[in-house]
């Protein structure tokens, strides 16, 4: 087989020719890290990979980062379980957002296999923060420029947490825990807009679910701007879905893009595996 990158919509790429199974090559991995860099999002159909093969993979990223708050595979912490059960109502991830930017070096991104998917449904958006910056009004970019925001994860994930129902829901059934962590847990500040470490780009990076306040503007301004940037950035012309199938592995960069998981497949059960990979600080 040979590697071909392909465009999916207007955001990220599909990576064709390759058997995860076996693992990349240094050629293969070279150029499906530029493609990940490139596109913030990429995607591979057609995997047989069991969970070892997700973790080695994982591995050839960066340390694997063991999630605090998501219920854990029971024979491999590594791997974060993302699952629904027929009976319940609220999913994991529906709402716009970026995994982990409440840390003080955030993730360098996520692998997602589909384990098991319900008849119709279940798809994720993504939504490219590159495009989103670059389309900015030149007069909004320069009102960010240079700042800072404020992230957390009390808010979500700590025992006050109720900002968010579903997560509380989540909680009560065993799906998220862990509030003691969320609780002393620091409130890293990031700039606004960054500098991607692989692609030398530049992405807007807030996002309506971890941050909470840009720094050195009152209550009611910093509120304001945070809802306009999240106004333009959730546009259709920034935004893609992405259909899962069996063997649909999908590797997103938190730096670079915001995800959602659609919640419209009631009564049938979707069960992924989720691997997180640990980044670095951000400028």
């Amino acid at each position: 087989m040979t590697l071909e990158i392909r465009k999916h919509g207007r955001v990220g790429a599909e990576i064709l020719g390759v058997d995860l199974a076996k693992g990349l090559t240094a050629d293969e991995f070279a150029a499906t890290q530029a493609a990940f860099a490139e596109h913030g999002v990429i995607f591979f159909r057609d995997q047989a990979i069991d969970e070892n093969q997700h973790i080695a993979f994982a591995k050839q990223w960066g340390e694997i980062n063991i999630n605090r708050f998501f219920a854990a595979h029971p024979h491999y912490p590594q791997i974060a379980l993302v699952v629904k059960e027929p009976e319940q109502q609220h999913n994991i991830g529906g709402g716009w957002h970026t995994d982990h930017s409440y840390d003080t070096e955030p993730a360098l991104g996520s692998i997602l296999v589909a384990r098991e998917l319900p008849p119709q449904g279940g798809a994720t958006a993504f939504a490219s923060m590159y495009a989103a910056y670059d389309a900015l009004p030149v007069t909004l970019k320069e009102r960010i420029e240079g700042r800072h925001a404020v992230h957390s994860a009390r808010h979500v994930f700590g025992s006050k947490g109720a900002a968010y129902q579903a997560v509380q829901d989540n909680r009560a059934d065993g799906r998220i825990g862990n509030s003691a962590a969320a609780d002393v847990l620091d409130d890293p500040v990031h700039p606004v807009v960054i500098t991607h470490p692989l692609s030398g780009k530049r992405a807007l990076y807030v996002n309506p679910s971890f941050t909470v306040s840009i720094q050195g503007l009152s209550e009611e301004a910093s509120k304001d701007l945070l809802l306009e940037l999240y106004a333009h950035a959730i546009k259709p012309e920034f935004q893609e879905d992405f259909h899962w199938h069996p063997g649909s592995i999908a590797f997103w960069d938190n730096r670079a893009t915001w995800h959602y998981a659609y919640n419209d497949y009631h009564g049938h059960r979707r069960e992924m595996h989720r691997i997180t990979i640990e980044g670095g600080p951000l400028q």
